[in-house]
């Protein structure tokens, strides 16, 4: 369970949490409805990095790769594919783990975990996307401003969208049910 100490309430955060945590337009949901929504999710994810793996992959062995970049920034493409490499393990974790220690059920252990590790994901993804983005761009512009402008834009905007703006959904709701109280 995702629970959060608000002064002196314990608040439910977590999926299918209290009914009072949940907007009007919200219902709580089965174990495996919630299961299925981890799995979609993860799926919605997963192609997008293997791609983005395969590509980075690709770029290594392209001639032009060792007489593009310095070395320095050979070694910034190598942090930033395996920092992909750590996103791929994070969302293809719960896979391993449910078929070896949970087969045939879900747990409540399973989904936190699954959601959990779904997040951590996207966070090694935003380091090797503005890594790898830094480097596109200090190909094209050969500027290190323009490209650490360019690079740290697109993080903030996946820090934003992927962890900011939910952490706000997050505090609203509980700030509702402190004042309810």
């Amino acid at each position: 369970m995702w629970l959060r100490q608000i002064g002196p309430y314990t608040v439910n955060l977590s999926a299918g949490g209290a009914k009072d945590g949940l907007s009007s337009t919200s219902k709580p949901e089965s174990l495996d409805q919630e299961a299925d929504h981890v799995i979609e999710e993860a799926r919605m994810i997963l192609p997008g990095i293997q791609a983005l793996f395969g590509f980075q992959l690709i770029a290594v062995f392209s001639p032009r790769f060792a007489t593009a970049l310095t070395p320095s920034e050979q070694w910034l493409h190598l942090a930033a594919i395996s920092s992909v490499v750590v996103a791929i393990a994070l969302i293809m974790t719960p896979a391993a783990y449910h078929r070896q220690a949970e087969p045939g059920s879900i747990s409540r252990y399973f989904l936190e975990l699954a959601s959990r590790l779904l997040t951590w994901a996207l966070l090694p993804l935003v380091l090797g996307i503005a890594l790898d983005l830094f480097l596109i761009s200090q190909v094209i512009t050969k500027n290190v401003a323009v490209s650490l402008a360019v690079a740290l834009t697109a993080f903030g905007i996946f820090l934003g969208l992927w962890y900011i703006f939910p952490q706000m959904k997050i505090k609203r709701r509980t700030a509702r049910l402190v004042r309810r109280d």
